[in-house]
């Protein structure tokens, strides 16, 4: 952050000699590593696309649109999640460049309440676009068609603190809230959908049509692709159900236990009690139940029983799915519904990471765009992760492929790729200390800006790293 004009004094002594603090009038920053996610962006065409969905919104003569959403995004992945953060950070020079302003010449940039006024002038038909937006920017991700997509599709809770529209107590979290509902891929990890719901809503509220619109799409631009879809048991409804076949798609959801499942999994459960018992080890057997029916199903279909024995609990989960693999390896169809996890902690990078739980505003409308703003940040970290990620070093073994291995196996060569490579693998917080928080000094020339970092700064490699990746990198298509 810049430094404003401050007397220089003394605040103490180091081996005899004084020591003082003195503000110099150089343009300074504390973020120098976040201007490569702006020339990612400006490659990509992300925010200002995303800011041309926002129509009658206010387009100022000091403050447009596009630096507003830009001060934001940005200011998120550095981990700037309020408003409030920029009435400092109006003024320094990495956030001014990032919004196409000289440092030291050009006004500052919006303060809190010019933000504000934007995200409630928001409308519901810019949303709308914006949900296209998403969508089209996903689909437009893939450089080689893809043959297959795996979608996962869950919520999270969304704390809230004040009056804002469409909060209310939830029973569970025991909290004011709002519901945030992503899909997600699996294959590139991006948020291909964001949804606001209100605080007590079914989770699956309105799921199958926005399933529809992304599948639709995806068909639209890449024919017969494959389509897999993955959800909890809070969207265990015969609604998707139907919608997904009708839609040619299989999926593997979540299914409650109840009690005809359980008298049906009890062999189940006897066997692979006797056999920890005989054994004196975790125990996992796993049962197919085909032709199984609900009252208010329309057809009859294939449910996985997975049932665990420890020495300190014995549990049985259900999964629904069409798989046709899943009447050959009942435990394969369970292990691939499991591996969702992954997903979910996407999501928790969203929620944790970059904040997007910090909605604030009045208006429902208002904080559905700042959601969307968030999940705008979080897709521009995924885009570079990918870009700079290492190939995966997990070999096979044994003749297995990594992604047929054991959970455990899975998790081990997981943590060993995240060892080997910290920007790929790594969350938020990595790239603010591998990257993004580092002291720069900005000095702009006729021909030229240098950014003069600490030769000295322990993580330099990786930010050259990721300088040199973004130089080389061309977008395949054009994305706007």
């Amino acid at each position: 952050m810049s430094i404003q004009g401050a007397q220089q004094f003394v605040f103490g002594f180091w081996q005899g000699r004084t020591v003082s603090i003195e503000a110099v009038e150089k343009p300074l920053s504390s973020d120098g590593g976040l201007f490569v996610f702006g020339q990612l962006d400006e490659k990509l065409d992300w925010t200002a696309s995303f800011a041309r969905q926002i129509g009658g919104a206010r387009s100022g003569r000091v403050h447009s649109v596009l630096d507003i959403i830009r001060q934001r995004v940005f200011g998120i992945i550095a981990g700037y999640e309020d408003q409030n953060d920029h009435d400092t950070l109006r003024s320094d020079p990495i956030f001014k460049l990032l919004a196409q302003r000289h440092p030291t010449q050009d006004e500052d940039l919006a303060s809190q309440p010019t933000i504000s006024r934007l995200e409630n002038a928001v409308t519901a038909a810019d949303l709308l676009r914006l949900e296209d937006w998403f969508i089209d920017r996903f689909v437009a991700s893939f450089e080689e068609e893809p043959r297959e997509l795996t979608l996962d599709i869950d919520t999270f809770d969304d704390p809230t603190h004040g009056t804002q529209q469409l909060t209310f107590f939830h029973d569970f979290y025991e909290q004011h809230q709002y519901q945030v509902r992503a899909i997600t891929c699996a294959n590139n990890d991006m948020l291909v959908f964001p949804v606001l719901l209100y605080g007590t809503a079914p989770v699956a509220l309105g799921a199958a049509a926005d399933l529809r619109r992304v599948i639709e799409r995806l068909r639209s631009r890449f024919g017969d692709i494959k389509i897999h879809v993955r959800a909890d048991a809070g969207f265990a409804s015969p609604e998707i159900y139907e919608t997904l076949e009708q839609l040619n798609v299989t999926f593997s959801i979540g299914f409650t236990l109840n009690s005809k499942l359980q008298r049906l999994s009890a062999e189940l459960r006897e066997n692979t009690t006797l056999a920890h018992q005989t054994s004196g080890q975790p125990e996992i057997r796993y049962q197919l139940v085909e032709d199984y029916r609900a009252k208010n199903w329309s057809r009859s279909r294939t449910i996985v029983v997975k049932c665990e024995v420890t020495a300190h609990s014995t549990t049985r989960r259900a999964v629904i799915t069409n798989r046709t693999g899943a009447l050959v390896s009942p435990e394969g169809a369970y292990c691939e519904y499991a591996d969702r996890g992954e997903s979910e902690n996407r999501n928790k990078e969203l929620k944790c990471e970059f904040r997007a739980d910090r909605l604030s505003d009045h208006r429902y409308m208002a904080n559905l765009f700042r959601l969307m703003m968030h999940c705008l940040a979080n897709n521009l970290l995924v885009a570079m992760r990918r870009l700079v990620a290492d190939p995966p070093k997990a070999p096979t073994v044994n003749g297995v492929p990594p992604e047929a291995s054991l959970p455990r196996q899975k998790r081990r060569m997981h943590n060993e790729r995240r060892k080997q490579d910290p920007l790929g693998e790594g969350y938020a917080c990595t790239w603010r200390t591998y990257v993004i928080k580092v002291a720069t000094r900005v000095v702009i020339s006729v021909r030229r800006v240098c950014l003069q970092l600490s030769a000295s700064w322990p993580h330099l490699e990786y930010l050259t790293k990721v300088a040199r990746a973004i130089a080389d990198f061309s977008p395949f298509a054009p994305s706007g």
